[in-house]
């Protein structure tokens, strides 16, 4: 039993291809049917990952009674959120309109142009199928009810999300308030905020963590320092091999949705970066060398791209599939394993009431520092550590024998890109050569195999073949990562690529009437409404990256009309700004705009050194450029002189007498 998801190369709508459903892909041919038989479109979402996704489609979409009433009714579309963000943003909004919140699966019911009626998101057997019968009824028997409500909804969809007509104050003043606002809903016990579940949201900690640095606040350090200590303590970390799932089910980091994405890990391997060169906190160090290891070992492929995710579900000990079962140990597992050590394995790891999950079930979660254990327990520090280190082997090779989790081997360019920036920041953290070679790969396997001849970059990667039409989170990110990879290695190649995607983005994205970035270019057709994403959330919105790309290239090639573009998006969005939280990379990149923001050029023969010691320097707020021989790059034009190394130090375009003194250089960006 077969639909036409066997012709797709997505592994989450191969998952579906054995499903009764008569499942179709979204297209225009799928949607021109829907109009020609005038039949209501179901549109179900979801990724490979998830959990839920799992569950809804072996208690519905296999059910052969449910099917039937499917197929009658409906024209039926299976939808990878992570193939197609642009159709889940739509769908997301008038879900969360409807009810009020969102998730996966996300199931839409729409009239036959696509404009959405009823949805939500997991449902049981018997609750989905009394509900497209009722939506089917209503459908034959009064339709003007249907498209009334449709177009209600479809006028708030189209409202949703845009800023408002004023414009913004760009001052950083504002952020003091935004910040007091903010610290109500933090969580001093265990870090992130005080609700459950968890997400780990890196580039509100990006920001915090830079705003902290820049005005000398030592409580706000504290937290952010807090917050990834519990991070990498809890379970949402996997101390055994590395890498991160996507959030926790509770409030201590403790239980997570287990499975793994590439883009959590990319943006905490750039985040943990960050805070070991403000810190240099050993612990942020072993995390950014775990993932890393992580990463290179199950993602990595041998074309130099990153694959997107590992599966929540496993096959467990009766061979079913089971949320966790790869990583979750049995008392009796832990005791045969560790032997001698037992006991005090139990207090590193909590195999006690702290650390139950259920069913005998734990997952490991420190709740004290090794330093902190090694007093209490008489032993020393490095002994303790060495212990710890060797557990861990030894529940990597015994679990190495479980059935692994399923793995999602598409390689989408957005996540891509946000991996190679933070194996990009990890070589200036750690100055690990093979970091930066994994990031040189990875960029030439997004040059050489997911950008056409004709400019444009492409979405996906499967089966050596590229696919679907980039979104502007494609460009967004790898313009992001190659700007950090110059920086990195002062190659201006990086620069010119970066410039090159900027332009076509502003030839076939911006709008300027909205003074914003849509998220589909204007060369594929268009969906029912215009998504303009403004919103930073787990992954930060791509305008708001396309806002910070705009102002450094608008520095590296002196183009004011880059910063024009980048300003006036900054303007836009500001009055939006309810919760910071939400707009935490905007906050980030008003941050450019004021006192704060330095550029430095150094210029002369062998400034390797020079260049490895400010990028392993914490300095967020400072532009950094340079050259060994005579530049093309307008930022370097005409200041390299032969035998001579010079630095050029700048605050917003306001450049001071060239030096030769680094130390005094250095001291002023550090102030």
């Amino acid at each position: 039993m077969q639909n036409e998801l066997t012709q797709e190369t997505s592994p989450y709508l191969l998952q579906h291809a054995n499903n009764p459903v008569h499942w179709k892909a979204w297209n225009s041919k799928t949607l021109t049917t829907a109009k020609e038989k005038k039949k209501l479109i179901l549109v179900s979402i979801g990724y490979s990952a998830c959990h839920w996704c799992h569950v809804m489609e072996h208690e519905s979409f296999e059910n052969l009674e449910i099917a039937e009433v499917m197929n009658q009714h409906f024209i039926n579309i299976k939808v990878d959120r992570e193939e197609r963000p642009d159709v889940d943003a739509i769908y997301m909004k008038a879900v969360q309109l409807m009810t009020g919140r969102g998730g996966w699966p996300l199931n839409v019911v729409c009239l036959p142009d696509g404009k959405p009626v009823w949805g939500g998101t997991y449902f049981r057997k018997n609750d989905w199928i009394n509900t497209l019968e009722q939506l089917q009824e209503l459908f034959q028997n009064q339709p003007e009810k249907m498209l009334a409500y449709a177009n209600k909804l479809h006028e708030g969809i189209e409202s949703l999300g845009l800023s408002k007509n004023e414009k913004g104050e760009i001052n950083v003043t504002v952020l003091e308030s935004f910040l007091s606002k903010w610290e109500k809903s933090f969580d001093w016990e265990y870090g992130g905020y005080a609700k459950a579940p968890k997400f780990m949201m890196p580039s509100n900690y990006q920001f915090l963590l830079q705003y902290s640095f820049l005005t000398q606040n030592e409580k706000l350090v504290e937290y952010v320092n807090l917050t990834l200590t519990k991070m990498a303590f809890g379970g949402i970390f996997d101390t055994i091999d590395g890498g991160f799932s996507r959030y926790s089910v509770d409030v201590k980091w403790h239980v997570p949705h287990f499975e793994k994405m590439t883009y959590d890990n990319g943006q905490l391997l750039s985040l943990y970066s960050s805070a070991y060169k403000l810190t240099k906190n050993d612990l942020f160090k072993e995390i950014v060398e775990k993932t890393t290891s992580f990463v290179e070992k199950e993602w990595f492929t041998n074309l130099g791209g990153f694959y997107s995710a590992l599966d929540a579900d496993s096959n467990n000990r009766e061979n079913q599939l089971e949320e966790g079962a790869f990583y979750v140990w049995t008392t009796e597992e832990l005791k045969s394993l560790i032997n001698d050590d037992f006991e005090l394995f139990c207090l590193v790891f909590n195999i006690n009431d702290f650390g139950h999950w259920e069913h005998g079930n734990y997952v490991l979660i420190q709740k004290e520092s090794l330093a902190i254990i090694s007093k209490e327990q008489n032993i020393s520090l490095d002994q303790l550590k060495l212990k710890k280190k060797n557990w861990e082997k030894t529940l990597y090779h015994y679990r190495e024998k479980r059935a692994k989790p399923r793995l999602d081997d598409k390689c989408l360019t957005s996540w891509n890109a946000i991996m190679l920036k933070g194996f990009v920041e990890s070589f200036k953290a750690l100055e690990n050569e093979n970091y930066l070679k994994i990031a040189k790969k990875n960029a030439h396997f997004i040059l050489e195999k997911l950008w056409s001849s004709d400019g444009n970059l492409f979405h996906s990667y499967k089966n050596e073949k590229a696919t679907i039409n980039g979104f502007l989170e494609d460009y967004a990110f790898v313009i992001d990562a190659f700007i950090a990879l110059y920086e990195a290695t002062f190659e201006e190649t990086w620069l010119e690529h970066a410039k090159n995607l900027t332009n076509y983005c502003l030839d076939h994205f911006y709008d300027e009437t909205k003074q914003l970035f849509r998220f589909t270019s204007d060369l594929d057709e268009s969906l029912i409404v215009a998504h303009f994403e403004t919103e930073d959330n787990v992954i930060p919105a791509s305008n708001s990256v396309m806002a910070e790309n705009l102002f450094k290239l608008s520095v590296y090639f002196e183009n004011s009309y880059y910063e024009k573009v980048a300003r006036l998006m900054l303007e836009q969005v500001l009055p939006s700004i309810d919760y910071p939280s939400a707009f935490s990379n905007w906050l980030s990149v008003l941050l450019r705009f004021s006192d704060y923001q330095k550029e430095l050029a150094i210029c002369g023969e062998n400034i390797s050194a020079y260049r490895l010691q400010l990028n392993r320097s914490y300095l967020p707020h400072v532009l950094l450029s340079g050259c060994e021989n005579n530049a093309t790059l307008p930022f370097l034009k005409n200041r390299f002189i032969e035998n001579k190394t010079l630095f050029y130090l700048c605050q917003n375009k306001t450049c001071l007498a060239p030096t030769t003194n680094f130390e005094e250089v250095y001291k002023d960006l550090k102030n």
